[in-house]
């Protein structure tokens, strides 16, 4: 239970807008795009960047519903705040629960394919190396906040990098200005847009975790300001990442070689370079790290806002007097995710994640519409339902097609 003492002391502002850029980034950007682009140039072939650009837009749609609800109501709690004051406190819980579980999951997944990596180097048991995993990422994520996205901050800087530099060692490749221009043309005679809007479908994926920004913004200063225009910063420099890989994967590397890889960053780099692409495969073992850490923090600040509103009990909005950070929250994700790491099959869970994300998606959107359409709406949602329901149909049908693979 929170004491008199305890309900005094507030999460610390410390996160400025630079940061939480790279939050955002770190949590955007992460092990997904050096698996995805290979199945995505398969698809769309040439059209690939065309299909990351349709999926940014898609992304955008919910992304700028996040950023007028977060201006408004800046809380940590994120999803669970929005639908609890646009829908009630039923869904408002189901949601925040629902984000909480994915998170949870998604931590235990990639804990244990980090595991499978580092027994390449040391032959130790994966329980012992999940535990002491996650239990290191949370206690990082207990200690301080700041420290905690300084040290996202360096692993995405790390990701970032790499991307880069792999874009810069393939530019001379896009000196085609008629190729790139047919590779973002979609009436091009070589475009097939049902296997680009496929493609898009899929990278659209590449593009979950903007959404986590809100989490942090009783963390953040001028939260009302910062936390939306970190969430369209985010999909901005996402979008402009996952394009500049795009177009270079599909000059320089042949696509159906690139299409059956399993590691397409990895041999990309090997064919740009003529090097080996372990160091490729390292950073993306790493970046694995950096999933875990920011999933910890933005499920213990899902838990601590949904006990603000009173939708879970309030040992989960214990903070640490000291550190001023979830206290029994950030331990209890923790704790779960390496019950479910080293005791559940979770293949069948993390398939489901998807489709939990995108039914938040859909809820926070028609939470958007419906706020909007109140007579004491706030004056910045008011002109601003068309985008909810634009955001929520779109979500929806994301939805629908992600169900369909599940049946």
């Amino acid at each position: 239970m929170r004491t008199p003492e305890n309900a005094q002391i507030k999460l610390k502002r410390t996160l400025s807008l630079p940061m939480l850029v790279f939050y955002g980034v770190g949590v955007t950007i992460g092990a997904g795009i050096f698996a995805l682009i290979g199945e995505i140039v398969g698809l769309a072939g040439q059209q690939a960047p065309l299909a990351f650009l349709l999926a940014g837009i898609i992304a955008a749609a919910t992304g700028l519903s996040y950023a007028k609800l977060a201006a408004v109501y800046p809380r940590a709690g994120g999803e669970a705040v929005f639908v609890n004051i646009g829908i009630g406190s039923f869904w408002g819980r189901v949601v925040g629960l629902g984000v909480t579980a994915t998170a949870i999951i998604s931590s235990a997944v990639v804990a244990l394919a980090f595991a499978g990596y580092f027994q390449q180097l040391l032959h130790l048991p994966t329980p012992l190396i999940t535990s002491v995993v996650i239990l290191t990422l949370a206690g990082i994520a207990w200690f301080g906040v700041r420290e905690s996205v300084i040290f996202a901050a360096i692993i995405t800087l790390l990701e970032i990098g790499t991307l880069v530099v792999i874009g810069f060692m393939g530019a001379p490749n896009l000196n085609d200005i008629g190729f790139l221009a047919q590779s973002l043309n979609p009436f091009a005679v070589n475009a097939n847009m049902v296997a680009v809007s496929t493609a898009a479908m899929i990278a659209f994926f590449a593009f979950i975790g903007f959404e986590d920004i809100e989490n942090m913004a009783e963390e953040t200063k001028d939260a009302h300001k910062n936390v939306p225009r970190a969430i369209l910063l985010t999909l901005v420099i996402t979008v402009i990442v996952y394009m500049l890989v795009a177009l270079v994967a599909v000059t320089s590397m042949d696509q159906a070689q690139l299409a059956g890889s399993k590691a397409p960053i990895a041999d990309l780099f090997t064919a740009l370079t003529g090097q080996s692409g372990a160091p490729i495969a390292v950073i993306a073992t790493i970046a694995m790290v950096n999933g875990i850490l920011v999933q910890i923090i933005m499920a213990s600040r899902v838990l601590y806002g949904m006990a603000q509103e009173k939708l879970v009990p309030g040992i989960f909005g214990l903070l640490d007097a000291k550190r001023q950070t979830p206290l029994f929250s950030t331990w209890f994700v923790a704790g779960l995710t390496i019950i479910l790491a080293i005791s559940f099959p979770l293949v069948h869970l993390a398939q489901a994640t998807s489709a939990i994300i995108l039914f938040v998606f859909s809820l926070v959107n028609f939470s958007l519409w419906r706020i909007a359409r109140r007579k004491d709406a706030p004056a910045s949602l008011r002109n601003w339902q068309w985008l909810g329901l634009f955001g929520a149909l779109i979500s929806a049908g994301l939805l629908l097609s992600e169900a369909l693979k599940l049946v």
